[in-house]
């Protein structure tokens, strides 16, 4: 422990500025693997479809899917522009007020334990229910938009923080807390001095679960409740048979995913210097 405080402590800007240098050169050369093989299926998957003339109403190739996405048809113009910044915004709002009220919830959860043994059995009923099959009653209480969308997102990916911020808040060492207590610390600054950073690595690991589930939670509201983003070009493609657009879609929304759990990983090396020093032989 006091090892990693003193490498904290000693971290100037530029010398952070050049620990984050290093961890995303590591994180692009430890990944290097995982991108070809994903260049690799695409190539597998486009080879495939020539080779054995798969109809693109079943399975078209890489190439197809991403000509309709540059390259609009007359006989299908979704508005690719249009429906991915709609897709997009609903996502980071979602996520960015998921991951703020589950944090929150959290952190009043852990300060009151009546208050736990009271809100948590909620939030687990609530989780286990299909998400599917209470969207159509949400979006009969709030009708189409954004904000219905944000809600399904956040009913999907809230859990997981609150989870894992608790545990990471109640996970302090018993001995440490006698000390501060001996100290007369209050309760307050026990929480931010001590249970709150602890709980950093616990609430980005919640926040990283998030930001995929927010994007299965918002194209989810756009399959039921929205009348634009790229769930909703989704089911239109499927009413259609019109394949292409599908794929199309479920590749942005890889993308978005990947994209947003870097973001995260990349916050969590911002706010937690040390790891970087941790990390290294």
């Amino acid at each position: 422990m006091n090892h990693v405080l003193k490498s904290t402590d000693s971290l100037t800007p530029p010398s952070r500025l050049n620990a984050l240098i290093r961890w995303v050169t590591r994180s692009i050369q430890k990944n290097l693997n995982s991108i070809f093989v994903v260049l690799g299926f695409f190539l597998l998957w486009e080879a495939a479809v020539w080779v054995f003339r798969i109809p693109p109403f079943i399975l078209p190739a890489p190439s197809t899917a991403l000509s309709h996405l540059l390259f609009p048809r007359a006989e299908a113009n979704y508005r690719w522009s249009y429906h991915i910044s709609s897709t997009v915004l609903a996502i980071s709002l979602s996520f960015v007020a998921t991951s703020t009220v589950g944090i929150l919830i959290a952190i009043a959860l852990a300060w009151s334990k009546r208050l736990k043994e009271i809100i948590l059995p909620a939030f687990v009923f609530i989780n286990s229910l299909p998400i599917i099959a209470i969207a159509p009653i949400i979006l009969l209480w709030m009708g189409y938009g954004v904000f219905t969308n944000m809600v399904i997102a956040f009913l999907v990916g809230f859990f997981p923080v609150v989870i894992n911020t608790i545990t990471g808040l109640e996970a302090v060492d018993e001995d440490l807390l006698d000390l501060v207590r001996y100290l007369h610390a209050s309760k307050l600054q026990v929480f931010l001095k001590i249970r709150i950073p602890n709980a950093l690595p616990y609430i980005f690991s919640g926040l990283k679960i998030c930001s995929t589930m927010s994007i299965v939670g918002a194209i989810v509201g756009e399959f039921i409740a929205s009348d634009r983003g790229l769930g909703y070009i989704i089911i239109n493609a499927q009413y259609s048979m019109n394949t292409p657009p599908i794929f199309s879609s479920l590749i942005l929304i890889s993308l978005a995913g990947a994209l947003l759990f870097t973001l995260v990983s990349l916050l969590e090396r911002i706010l937690m210097p040390w790891t970087a020093f941790e990390a290294e032989p």
